[in-house]
């Protein structure tokens, strides 16, 4: 299912340029048809076959297929928990058409739960203690855990006729992990690989005016990485719809060259002809400002494209006055190209992109158009509390928020490729990428998966720099030389305008390291000083650099309830030093910046615990976004802003008269400590550190007052509270959109009598939502909750919870309702506002008749299915009979009752000659025919049908009469290939029928 092979990676296609000087142009239409009429179209000659017309404008669309699927877990071992897959029963591989049973229209899916997508399926398992668990969060995966490793999808929809002559694509933005896909029957292929976009053209076996089903069976038995990765179609699913002529997927490529107040892009777009002739086509380019406004346009020179091939044009737009894409004004530009086939605009493809320069330089660090930038970053995984991978697009932009909030201005997608939607967040709102792949190879996989990322991103203003992989122990020897040279290759041929790097593991610049543009180090700052003086020539980055390690709110670790201090440990560089690390990065220009590990608290890699535990603590944030302590110290010298933060929380009953450290995070000038209104001095606060204090313990307050000079700018408080009293309800935003997947999040607070957060607290909290909107999760940060996910309830932990509220497709107001035995309850009402639907697949639903008699959907009873040669020719997979009685007349349709061994059409048959007559019935439907009674709730019914040929194949001769010989040939001259009892007439089989309600 791959579109690559290494050989068509490297290869070059004829380039085709066209250059022209941009200037302010009408509007887009004017500006494509002017820049078409520039360029003469010569019919080809071989363009002779008559050819259906295009549909009036380009006929692309990309529409969302998330919304109304149906879901079953199935079984890696036994067959007969999986829905038949591997039995000769089944169909499978045998005959075309005739996959499976659950791949048609007539299945039976009503015990399958309906679901939205993005679904990870593993995050809604119950926790199982089972040490091999442990770096997947304790979730039941993999070979030992067959009944809830696999998952069965199943989406139903009507395509238009107008769609006959299109192709038509199913893209998926990723499925983890072994996805198998089968549409309308037929076995389309199978995806390996958790994090890679895949897509399956499915034009040839497509109903266009008619009904489809797309079948996709997920394995999750195998595993790409060391860390929960979920189960399922986790991201975006679409169909995309395009003429026989388009530009392919990922086909477009816009690169900028700045100089002065002038920027040259370089466009590279690939059309691929799927006609049965060739075509003439031409591709016109033009360039939409921040505004909308049309700054440029350029016509490509005609070319012939033969059929089933592809060609890659090349053209040159100048752009005078850019405005430039920057951490703090994101400006984003479109490329819109249209592509012409003869007279007909065949194809409209929009491209994002921002213009930009970025450059290393190896003893002043990392550039972003022309100015010093200190990379302030941190290394991601992709899962959320309350929704595990399966995480919505607003969910993307709130994580991309937070880190901001604390100055973070990169990311590191660790370690993987991650989902579009983070990018366009990070496009959106200022974040530098480091685009990771997950396989670090030059097989053909593992190119196949860094081809992909590099076409798929390289339009991204945001992404600075690709990955190659991850601590990868073969990248420090000489073979790493030949797989690293191999991918920088794919990137260069793809990309050519990025640096590439990899976050390695015990080394600096060794092997096939010393391939990347970019010198990578994880962990090793005295390391890293080191190979700069021995090579000051090369650009140095920390890819992976020092981990928070704490649990939030805590400052004793205790083992034994899986709780690690929140005190940063040490002063000097380690690996769980914030300030040891920042301190030496910070003083050397030549580092370009670093990545911290994490940035966000995650599944599975329980470090350093083990169960209870089921997440990390590795973040700066929690699983839910809530800070930890460190999250200021950051905050104090990655940002601007003015900073005190004072901790711990001073709740210690039975610690009178010791010693608690009290440390502050500021970036004032100095912090005076006051205990119960006495100061016990003023610290002045160095550069990149904290200030600290032993302090011995004894209830009341404890006040930080931060200077500025000798004024004092900023005071913080921490005060012994008392016993919780009420709950506090916030939400991250008052209007969300009402399109069905808009999310907003909801803070609890547990207050004392006096409004203060008690610090340390379990309280039992229960979400309850009404109106336009509906709970999809909760959490609360702590690494040893074990309370579901996708439960209404959660215990506050350090005095926070939180929950996840996603809006429906309808406006109104959202309530949400927070409860809590002994406690004041909350209450917080939002509003989901009427938006325009992005466009998207509508929601399939039978149509179930209803009426007098029989009228309604029936379905064979169970334990009256047909078996045996008779379901081998007339058909024993699923039906439904959807019946409508008008008097003593009977129509309506019979489905699945066609579909045999050797496959059969799915579509509806319509019935005929059908009639009630009393108690009796009958109908035909196509070649069958069906008589019975109406008994109790049932249909008691005798099916007969016409086999045609194979009708004289099961009739028994009539024996032959006179004397036969002792040994020879049968008496009655049957055919001994076929083993069956003799069938005088066209055969039949009893059928019972139930009511069903889908």
């Amino acid at each position: 299912m791959k579109s690559f092979s290494r050989r068509d990676l490297l290869k070059s296609g004829v380039m085709v340029p066209a250059v022209a000087a941009a200037h302010s142009m009408g509007p887009l239409a004017n500006a494509m048809e002017a820049a078409g009429e520039q360029a003469a179209v010569p019919q080809s000659a071989k363009e002779t076959a008559p050819r259906k017309p295009y549909l009036s404008g380009a006929g692309r669309e990309r529409l969302l297929l998330d919304f109304g699927w149906r879901f079953h877990l199935g079984n890696a071992n036994d067959p007969s928990k999986d829905f038949d897959f591997g039995t000769e029963r089944a169909g499978n591989f045998q005959k075309t058409g005739n996959f499976l049973p659950a791949g048609t229209g007539a299945f039976d899916d009503s015990d399958w739960r309906a679901v939205d997508l993005p679904h990870d399926w593993a995050i809604e398992l119950p926790f199982t203690n089972d040490p091999a668990l442990s770096s997947k969060g304790f979730y039941p995966l993999g070979r030992k855990y067959p009944e809830t490793s696999v998952g069965w999808y199943r989406r139903v929809f009507e395509l238009p006729a107008t769609d006959a002559g299109k192709r038509l694509t199913i893209e998926f933005d990723g499925s983890y992990r072994e996805t198998m896909v089968v549409f309308n029957g037929f076995y389309i292929g199978q995806h390996s690989g958790g994090y890679d976009a895949f897509s399956v053209d499915v034009t040839d076996f497509a109903n266009p005016g008619g009904r489809n089903v797309l079948l996709v069976r997920v394995d999750a038995t195998s595993s790409d990485g060391w860390f929960y990765e979920g189960a399922g179609i986790y991201r975006h699913v679409w169909l995309v719809k395009a003429n026989p002529v388009h530009v392919k997927q990922w086909g477009t490529f816009v690169s900028s060259k700045v100089e002065g107040d002038t920027a040259t892009l370089s466009i590279r777009t690939e059309v691929g002809n799927r006609e049965k002739d060739a075509r003439t086509v031409r591709v016109v380019s033009s360039i939409l400002d921040p505004k909308g406004t049309v700054v440029g346009s350029s016509p490509s020179a005609p070319m012939s494209i033969t059929a089933d091939k592809s060609h890659e044009y090349k053209q040159e737009i100048v752009i005078r006055r850019p405005m430039l894409w920057s951490l703090e004004e994101r400006n984003l530009y479109r490329l819109m190209t249209e592509v012409r086939a003869g007279a007909d605009v065949v194809d409209r493809y929009e491209t994002r992109f921002g213009i930009r320069t970025a450059h290393f330089d190896a003893e002043k660090g990392f550039f972003l158009n022309g100015k010093p930038v200190k990379l302030k970053g941190t290394c991601n995984h992709q899962d959320h509390a309350g929704l595990g991978a399966a995480v919505p697009d607003a969910v993307q932009y709130y994580r991309v928020r937070k880190l901001q909030e604390m100055g973070c201005n990169s990311l590191r997608t660790s370690h993987n490729p991650p989902t579009p939607e983070l990018l366009d967040a990070c496009d959106e709102l200022g974040m530098l990428v480091f685009d990771e792949t997950r396989m670090m190879s030059s097989n053909p996989e593992g190119l196949s998966q860094f081809a992909h990322l590099v076409r798929r991103d390289r339009n991204r203003p945001s992404v600075f720099m690709w990955s190659m992989g991850n601590e990868e122990g073969q990248a420090n020897t000489e073979r790493g030389v030949q797989i690293l040279t191999a991918m920088k290759a794919v990137s260069t041929e793809l990309d050519g305008t990025r640096p590439v790097s990899i976050a390695p593991t015990g080394a600096i610049g060794t092997g096939g390291l010393a391939v990347c543009d970019v010198i990578g180090y994880n962990y090793m700052d005295p390391g890293a000083e080191a190979y700069h003086k021995a090579h000051p020539e090369k650009p140095v980055i920390g890819t992976e650099t020092v981990s928070a390690v704490g649990t939030r709110g805590i400052y004793v670790t205790d083992k034994t309830k899986g709780f690690v201090s929140s005190y940063d440990p040490y002063t000097t560089t380690g690996r769980a030093s914030a300030e040891g690390w920042w301190s030496f990065c910070n003083s050397r220009p030549w580092v370009s910046g670093g990545f911290v590990w994490t940035g966000f608290d995650y599944r599975g890699e329980p470090s350093p615990n083990g169960w209870p535990n089921i997440s990390s603590q590795y973040g700066i944030l929690d699983t839910c976004g809530f800070p930890k302590d460190s999250f200021y110290y950051y905050q104090s010298w990655w940002t601007a802003k003015s900073v005190l933060h004072l901790f711990p929380h001073w709740n210690w009953p039975g610690m009178e008269g010791k010693k608690i450290a009290v440390w502050v995070h500021s970036n004032m000038d100095k912090v005076e400590l006051l205990v119960n209104g006495k100061s016990l001095g003023t610290k002045e606060v160095k550069k990149d550190s904290h200030v600290a204090w032993d302090v011995e313990y004894v209830a009341g307050t404890i006040e930080a007052r931060g200077y500025k000079g000798d004024t004092v700018a900023m005071t913080s408080k921490r005060e012994t509270t008392g016993s919780p009293a009420r709950m506090v309800l916030s939400a991250d935003r008052q209007e969300i959109s009402a399109d069905g997947e808009d999310v907003a999040m909801f803070a609890v607070e547990v207050q004392d009598a006096q409004g203060r957060v008690v610090p340390i607290t379990d309280n039992e909290v229960t979400f309850q939502v009404t109106g336009a909107g509906k709970l999809i999760g909760t959490g609360n940060g702590d690494p040893t909750n074990q309370q579901p996910d996708k439960g209404a309830s959660r215990k506050a932990f350090g005095g926070y919870c939180m929950a996840l509220v996603q809006a429906a497709k309808k406006e109104g107001s959202i309530t949400v309702e927070a409860t809590s035995p002994g406690l004041a309850s909350a209450k917080v009402k939002i509003e989901a506002k009427a938006v325009k639907l992005r466009p998207q697949v509508d929601v399939w639903e039978r149509e179930a008749p209803v009426g007098s008699g029989i009228t309604g959907l029936w379905r064979p009873a169970p334990g009256h299915e047909v078996t045996g040669m008779m379901a081998f020719l007339l058909g024993g997979g699923a039906s439904i009979f959807t019946l409508r009685q008008d008097g003593s007349t009977l129509t309506g349709s019979v489905e699945g009752g066609s579909i045999s061994f050797f496959g059969g059409s799915d579509a509806p048959v319509a019935i005929t000659d059908g009639k009630v007559d009393g108690d009796s019935v009958s109908f035909k439907a196509g070649t069958s025919t069906y008589k019975g009674t109406i008994k109790g709730g049932q249909l008691e019914l005798v099916k007969t049908i016409d086999l045609g040929f194979l009708s004289g194949l099961m009739a028994h001769p009539k024996a032959v009469t006179g004397e036969r010989p002792a040994v020879g040939p049968p008496p009655d001259g049957s055919d001994p290939s076929f083993d069956m009892p003799d069938i005088s007439g066209p055969p039949s089989v009893p059928l019972v029928l139930q009511r069903a309600q889908r």
